[in-house]
């Protein structure tokens, strides 16, 4: 009987606990909902109370103007391009550096690795001056690579794969080179397709990252046609008589290709961050 009542209070413990996620899962999805829903107002509806929870009378217009009015393709455009580029960059130079981390003995590597993991903790905002002023003596200004390139020099992508490959076995190393491969096919035909969840995380928590980072962006990128998305979106609002509902319309657009980013990458996503949580 007692086991009958304490798979009773487990399942009715499930159920709530399903029904609270489910709740708490809306009201996380609400801000997108009303981003979307706004987007398809008037101006006027956007602000006024009570709010109208679904629109009255739906309206692309706000679209059509972001479009017409504004290079908003040249910006969407810039933003994927920036953010594809700058991740494909860090996952090869993360990859190779966390393996050298994880699996290759030289000289003074922890060392190394402590420091260069140290810079985790240097907010970027500090390094907006020299990194601008670097960046204006390679001619990089209002430039794809000086977006670009700044993004690559991070630390993140080498922590995260580094402990992938630490749960990796040396066995399949050695195993490697008893067949005869060289270090670099060791690396690419074994190590990297084994790492792949972490490497799919990477690519979500990189590409996102460098999607909405408005301030270099909006340091380096100070020509119209070199705006990217989230700087384009932020001066769609006027100072004079804003129109809320244009706004909602352009960050609608800037949020549509994370989401795509996210789906397609999901399961990969979830195997990464959960790699590691059970213990065989």
């Amino acid at each position: 009987m007692s086991k009958i009542r304490n798979k009773k209070k487990r399942e009715k413990f499930d159920v709530i606990s399903n029904v609270i996620i489910v709740l708490f899962a809306l009201l996380n999805l609400f801000p997108l909902y009303w981003l979307f829903t706004s987007s398809l107002k008037n101006s006027s509806d956007v602000v006024k109370m009570p709010p109208d929870w679904w629109p009255k009378s739906i309206t692309f217009s706000n679209y059509v103007d972001v479009f017409q009015n504004q290079p908003a393709l040249r910006w969407t455009f810039n933003s994927i391009y920036v953010s594809g580029v700058s991740t494909i960059i860090v996952i090869i130079v993360g990859a190779m550096a966390a393996y050298a981390f994880s699996k290759i003995n030289f000289k003074g590597k922890d060392i190394i690795f402590i420091i260069f993991i140290s810079s985790l903790m240097i907010p970027k905002e500090i390094m907006i001056v020299p990194l601008f002023r670097i960046t204006q003596q390679f001619g990089m200004v209002n430039s794809y690579n000086g977006m670009i390139w700044p993004n690559v020099a991070a630390a993140f992508g080498v922590f995260l794969l580094k402990g992938f490959f630490d749960l990796t076995p040396n066995a399949l190393r050695e195993a490697g080179r008893i067949d005869g491969a060289n270090e670099w096919r060791i690396f690419t035909r074994i190590m990297v397709p084994i790492i792949k969840p972490g490497i799919g995380a990477l690519f979500i928590l990189n590409f996102v990252q460098v999607w909405n980072d408005y301030l270099w962006q909006l340091v380096i990128g100070q020509e119209n046609k070199m705006k990217t998305l989230m700087v384009g979106t932020a001066t769609l609002m006027q100072d004079l008589n804003p129109n809320f509902a244009y706004k909602m319309a352009g960050a609608t657009i800037a949020a549509i290709p994370m989401l795509l980013v996210f789906m397609l990458f999901q399961r990969f996503f979830t195997n990464g961050i959960t790699a590691g949580a059970v213990k065989e």
